[in-house]
């Protein structure tokens, strides 16, 4: 009966994870399509800072109640991390901008193989025919949905490289940052969320300038605008926090298979909101090919030999069990 009680809690606490980020990470997508497209605030790097930024008063101030423990990472680590991850924001603007929106979806599918590479190599991960199978099928219905046209220059084909890697490397060392120092989402988000905050407000208004050709500082703020701005970086420590939770429980790679549902609900929401004609037959025939597959991923992957890591002498699994106990407090 307790083994029974662990496992519903479990299966409780990960699927309230996937919901929480789901609802938020649709949620700043539309807010801030609102932002930009409606208020001409199209400063997306800096925006991005101030999302960290209020991310990391949410961490100072459940600090000083006890909520999250004191924790220190290595600095060698927070700077690969912040690394990358800054990279990952600005790799995905220029790529949105130098490569036709088809190109940009494929690259933003690619990085599902990437993360399945480095799990291979670097965590001695296996997959089975299932699970290998199930992710090809996510791809081709997600590629159903959202690729249209396709064209690509050196340029942005290089901006596309770079923010596919340093996407996926990011969204690894989330969880293997976890598992190597046996810390918890809030640990790991409070000691990344300063330094990615303060060095995106000091890159982020000169991107942006470079992106757009206008300057943050010039840009004529609204009451209404600004409670985009500030309602935009609330539900951003929503979506920081659950891609932490969601990634340290489960892989890199899940998190991009399941992830894809965001995807889909985007489409059908767009076509809702905003009456747009984008639910034709060939999108909806991509929706459910794509749900299948992850249907069928969560299945094969939860199966014994689904996915799993190779047998070594490695101390990861301790670490493993720690965090994710530590993550069912959360």
């Amino acid at each position: 009966m307790s083994s029974l009680s662990k496992d519903d809690h479990k299966r409780a606490v990960d699927a309230a994870a996937w919901l929480f980020n789901i609802v938020t990470s649709v949620g700043i997508i539309i807010v801030n399509k609102a932002l930009m497209a409606t208020y001409g605030f199209t400063f997306a790097t800096t925006l991005t800072g101030l999302h960290f930024s209020v991310t990391t008063l949410m961490t100072l101030v459940l600090k000083s109640l006890g909520y999250v423990q004191s924790s220190h990472l290595p600095v060698a680590d927070i700077i690969k991390f912040v690394f990358f991850a800054n990279l990952s924001v600005v790799g995905m603007n220029v790529s949105l901008m130098w490569n036709s929106v088809g190109f940009y979806q494929i690259a933003k599918l690619s990085m599902i193989p990437v993360a399945c590479l480095l799990e291979v190599v670097f965590d001695q991960m296996r997959y089975s025919r299932d699970t290998k199978l199930s992710i090809l099928v996510v791809l081709l219905g997600v590629a159903i949905c959202t690729v249209t046209d396709v064209s690509v220059s050196a340029k942005g084909f290089i901006a596309a490289l770079v923010a596919v890697w340093s996407t996926t490397l990011q969204q690894y060392y989330v969880h293997s940052l976890q598992r190597k120092h046996s810390i918890g989402s809030f640990n790991l988000l409070a000691n990344t969320a300063p330094p990615q905050a303060a060095s995106l407000l000091i890159l982020g208004p000169f991107m942006d300038y470079w992106l757009t050709d206008k300057r943050v500082d010039s840009y004529v703020y609204t009451f209404t605008s600004s409670m985009f701005i500030i309602l935009s970086c609330a539900i951003a420590v929503g979506t920081n926090l659950s891609q932490f939770i969601c990634i340290g429980r489960f892989t890199a790679v899940s998190f991009l298979v399941l992830g894809h549902m965001k995807t889909i609900l985007v489409l059908i929401l767009g076509f809702v909101f905003f009456g747009k004609d984008v639910l034709n037959p060939h999108v909806v025939v991509g929706m459910f090919v794509a749900v299948l597959g992850m249907i069928w991923y969560g299945h094969a992957s939860s199966q014994p030999g689904g996915k799993e890591r190779c047998q070594s002498p490695s101390n990861n699994k301790p670490a493993i069990e720690k965090s994710n106990e530590f993550n069912d407090k959360v």
